[in-house]
């Protein structure tokens, strides 16, 4: 059964599979960027390996989505425990549904304040202004089609539903079957309280359990300052290509440190403001 870790993009996705794959490794002084491979994103061409899909429909959000459901069916069928890392909205697309409780053991969903969301999709996806950001962030049809390459075994990533940040975030509430939901701020404010909270989620369903140790090494091994100082000395597979310049980006570029008060101007948090308002402060954002 698969355990889904739910996030818009830059919502701190990486973050929250490296402290898991920490933990598991139970105080592994030598965990590194390579173990999150662990951890695959779902979906990518190699899931839907067994069905009748031509190389040129693996672009086609239409076509993709019909297997949704019946490739993880698959996955599923040796009754394993598997985390798979997702930014699909849990959406529909012709009527076909991104998953369902049927093949969902659990789900942490992992949200972002929506204004350090936009300068961080800023950095990432290379847009050229604030304002380009803003719109990204806002449009409720947005998918991410571009196909990247995320492993060395020609496995690529497909196209994905986002939606804006609100039909995102509201979209993932609908799953109650076990369903854990995390703040990026809190994991950075209280980080104790909270990556015990998670470690406290999977025990049952896992059937595992993990000391006060466990937990505190796994924070440890998983700080932004670790993983960016990794990154720096062995580089990181799912780092992007600037087009331009053809070298790769910074993943681990702000962190914590990206503040949205210093960066964004006042039009851009007001209109953010008013058009997440209700869930903004339903999250306590405002």
């Amino acid at each position: 059964m698969i355990i889904w870790l739910a996030s818009y993009p830059k919502s701190g996705n990486t973050w929250l599979r490296f402290f898991i794959i920490a933990l598991l490794l139970k105080e592994n002084n030598e965990v590194s960027l390579k173990h999150l491979e662990g951890i695959k994103q779902f979906p990518t061409n190699y899931h839907l390996r067994d069905f009748n899909i031509s190389k040129h429909d693996l672009g086609n959000l239409n076509k993709i989505s019909k297997y949704w459901n019946a490739a993880q069916k698959r996955i599923n069928s040796d009754n394993k425990i598997r985390f798979f890392k997702t930014h699909n909205a849990l959406c529909k697309v012709d009527n076909n549904i991104f998953t369902n409780e049927k093949n969902t053991l659990g789900t942490i969903h992992i949200v972002r304040d929506p204004r350090n969301v936009l300068s961080s999709v800023n950095n990432h996806f290379h847009h050229k202004s604030f304002e380009e950001s803003k719109e990204f962030i806002l449009d409720e049809r947005k998918g991410i089609f571009n196909k990247s390459k995320i492993e060395q075994n020609n496995i690529y990533t497909l196209p994905q539903v986002i939606g804006s940040w609100k039909s995102h975030y509201n979209s993932w509430k609908l799953i109650k079957k076990n369903y854990l939901l995390i703040k990026y701020e809190d994991l950075i404010e209280k980080p104790e309280l909270e990556f015990q909270k998670i470690a406290n989620y999977l025990e049952p369903l896992l059937k595992v359990r993990f000391t006060n140790e466990n937990i505190a090494k796994a924070i440890e091994l998983s700080s932004f300052d670790r993983l960016k100082k990794i990154e720096e000395k062995e580089g990181f597979f799912e780092s992007v290509t600037n087009a331009e310049t053809g070298k790769k980006e910074t993943f681990f570029n702000m962190g914590p440190k990206n503040d949205w008060k210093k960066i964004l101007n006042e039009n851009i948090t007001k209109e953010i403001n008013k058009k997440f308002e209700l869930e903004m402060r339903e999250l306590g954002y405002l």
